[in-house]
């Protein structure tokens, strides 16, 4: 039965010689993984090109419940990206971000909300040009309530530690090294408060981004089960500077 879903590629990997499967966070079905042959042919209707991480996409496919591995019927790029992929800021964001979203979204439910807040991300970042730099810190943070540990706010955030294991704002240090101390805890309150379209007015030096990063990613790891490490972000602190 063919079904028409929106998508967002996650990871394109070569099967066979002209064939590729990639797995695609799709809006009706979760994560799947399709195979998609003869895409490396120069006369490609689906052209390797389209399958690039986090290119959003317009899909009909087939789909079986019990099926690993299912097939597409029509693909095209909608929207089609306008900046994202000639902008070295943007495209450096946009591999950091793949990476973690591909080790943190493993579950093939439907779950809309979090394929919403992906996409209208990834739209927003395109058409941006003001405020990139802290971009995939405020990605990040936003990104922990669909996955289930967004810091808990509905307390004093004017405490001096965030505890990182339990994700609260406490006025104690905790008995673990997993916390933010003064005065990295101001700057992690304050982002909490940004939107997307309020990061022109975000200030941050580039030391406090590395480590703000750094600790975020520490969070992604004591929260989601086999996380492991992240590489990506050490090619976007050298094209942020």
């Amino acid at each position: 039965m063919l079904h028409k879903t929106r998508g967002i590629v996650f990871k394109t990997t070569n099967y066979g010689e002209t064939s590729v499967i990639v797995q695609v966070f799709t809006e009706k079905f979760g994560l799947q993984s399709y195979i998609i042959n003869g895409v490396k042919r120069p006369k490609a209707k689906i052209s390797r090109n389209m399958l690039q991480p986090l290119y959003l996409l317009d899909m009909v496919v087939y789909h079986k419940a019990a099926g690993n591995i299912q097939r597409v019927a029509e693909l095209k790029n909608e929207p089609l990206l306008q900046s994202i992929p000639y902008d070295v800021i943007k495209t450096s964001i946009v591999m950091f971000l793949n990476e973690v979203l591909y080790k943190a979204v493993k579950h093939q439910a439907t779950d809309e909300n979090l394929f919403g807040f992906i996409f209208h991300a990834i739209e927003w970042l395109d058409h941006q040009q003001e405020g990139l730099a802290n971009f995939h810190l405020l990605f990040l943070l936003k990104l922990t309530r669909y996955m289930g540990f967004y810091p808990e706010v509905n307390i004093d955030t004017n405490a001096d530690f965030f505890d990182l294991k339990e994700g609260v704002f406490k006025h104690y240090k905790p008995e673990h090294t997993l916390y933010l101390s003064p005065p990295h805890t101001e700057g992690f309150n304050r982002l909490l408060q940004y939107s997307f379209e309020d990061l022109p007015q975000l200030k941050m030096s580039n030391d406090e981004r590395r480590y703000l990063l750094g600790k975020l990613l520490e969070y992604y790891a004591l929260h989601i089960e086999s996380f492991g490490d992240v590489h990506s972000h050490e090619i976007l602190e050298e094209v942020l500077g």
